[in-house]
């Protein structure tokens, strides 16, 4: 193995995905020089195997089943099928545009870009290998973001065949006949729309009693019949105990309240959660807890110089999330002063209808000691959401009853996911419900229901009966 020469930077990076890229171009803007190191792809998981992928493969399978409902728009339409080949096609075709986006902007930025995986051996220097080499980078600080990947179950071991995680499900353009997807989180719900929509009969298993459990109570509640009228099993509350790999099906011995039963599928997808990558980080080894790296507002680790974004440091693995932290840490890795605010963190599941919130939800409330009130407000009410076809769902907000300030918004339905900004801002800027129904809001759109709901706080929804209106 040789070693080529030490390069001198202000920053250096390591990892490409969301929080690594975001950073390094923060730090170029703000006059450092800059590298970013990278064992795979550009962009990485998010870009590559995760968010960007999913929600392509998502927007296929959704423009499917409304093709396959056309008639509701008085439109003849038959024979809709999926082409699976051209769907993950058109899914590579749009990462690659992405990742050479990526590529674009690091050569704009005068970023280098080090292809290898970096090991920190100092709180200011980098061994970088590959193929047998090794080059050493110094740095004045170091911004680590490594990410995650899939967590595997060790009684259902993974062999990318017939056992596979999200990253495999997104490299393998094929439909199984049928499959069984372990854990009912954003991931597993999202499969579970997907492969449904081109045609497989999906099993849908969460251990705890509810779908989306980390939401609010009613949104989980009506996703999980809105899903059962697509076609998809449940089974919550449930147990995965064996599970048996025969030639081509697996069996899985299923375990609840109820009793025990065996389900055989031809695949099974594996969807309960992330492993931190923070065993890569070499000699220097700041704090961890549970795997993830110890931080500070700042983004600092306990090692001075050096800081960790991302997934690696645990709390909510979100991509938005990274690039905020990225930018934070890249700030203060070159004399800023940024300090990480969580308060205000919307999250969405891009499910058939979509489900997004921000903020607390009602029980969160009643936990932490608030006296809240909440007004809700049906897509059915709606008439854009008529209009579209998608009048299921409803926007939930929970408030202060003391002082009308927004806690928490809950969205399940059409475009919740751009819903969802609105009512962050509004959370931001600590907007009460009189406020958002102050709003003028364009009609017909999707997001007058965020403003009947507080109307609805306030008993005073137009477009639901009094009595409904003053018990939301």
């Amino acid at each position: 193995m040789t070693a080529s020469t030490k390069t001198e930077y202000d920053v250096a990076v390591v990892g490409s995905g969301p929080g690594g890229y975001v950073a390094a171009i923060r730090a170029a803007q703000r006059g450092a020089k800059v590298a970013i190191v990278e064992r795979e792809l550009l962009g990485g998981t998010c870009l590559n195997w995760g968010c960007i992928p999913t929600k392509t493969l998502i927007a296929s399978a959704t423009l499917l089943s409304k093709m396959r409902n056309a008639e509701q728009f008085g439109i003849r339409c038959t024979g809709a099928e999926p082409d699976i080949e051209s769907i993950y096609a058109r899914k590579d075709g749009i990462v690659d545009q992405l990742r050479n986006g990526v590529a674009g902007l690091m050569k704009s930025n005068g970023i280098e870009v080090v292809n290898g995986t970096a090991s920190v051996e100092s709180p200011a220097k980098l061994v970088v290998k590959q193929k047998g080499k090794s080059r050493t980078l110094t740095a004045r600080s170091i911004i680590v973001s490594t990410g995650s990947e899939p967590a595997e179950i060790p009684s259902i071991p993974r062999d990318g065949k017939t056992v596979i995680t999200s990253r495999d499900a997104l490299s393998m353009p094929d439909v199984p006949e049928s499959i069984a997807i372990v854990g009912a989180g954003a991931v597993g719900v999202e499969f579970a729309c997907i492969y449904s929509a081109f045609g497989a009969e999906v099993h849908l298993i969460e251990m705890l009693p509810r779908v989306l459990p980390l939401e609010d109570k009613d949104i989980s509640n009506q996703l999980k019949a809105m899903l059962k009228r697509q076609g998809i099993n449940m089974h919550l509350s449930t147990k995965v105990g064996a599970v048996r790999r025969l030639k081509s099906t697996a069996k899985l011995d299923l375990e609840s309240a109820k009793g025990k039963k065996t389900i055989t599928t031809t695949r099974v997808l594996t969807a309960v959660g992330r492993k931190l990558n923070s065993e890569v980080l070499g000699k220097v080894q700041p704090k961890t807890e549970n795997g993830a790296i110890v931080v500070n507002e700042r983004m600092e680790t306990s090692v001075a110089g050096v800081y960790a974004i991302g997934d690696v440091v645990g709390g909510k693995l979100l991509a938005h999330v990274a690039s905020a932290e990225g930018i934070a840490a890249a700030e203060n890795a070159t004399g800023g002063d940024n300090r990480m605010d969580y308060r205000v963190v919307p999250s969405c599941t891009f499910s058939t209808p979509e489900v997004a919130s921000v903020g607390m939800t009602e029980s969160e409330a009643a936990g932490a000691g608030i006296t809240a009130r909440v007004g809700r407000f049906p897509f059915a009410a709606n008439g854009r959401a008529l209009s579209m076809g998608e009048p299921e769902g409803f926007v939930k907000i929970v408030v202060d009853a003391d002082t009308a300030e927004v806690l928490g918004v809950h969205i399940l339905g059409g475009e919740a996911s751009q819903l969802i900004s609105e009512a962050a801002l509004a959370m931001q800027i600590e907007c009460t419900a009189e406020e958002i129904a102050h709003t003028i809001h364009v009609h017909p759109t999707l997001s007058e229901a965020l403003r009947e709901s507080a109307e609805a706080v306030l008993e005073g929804a137009i477009h639901l009966p009094p009595a409904r209106s003053r018990k939301a």
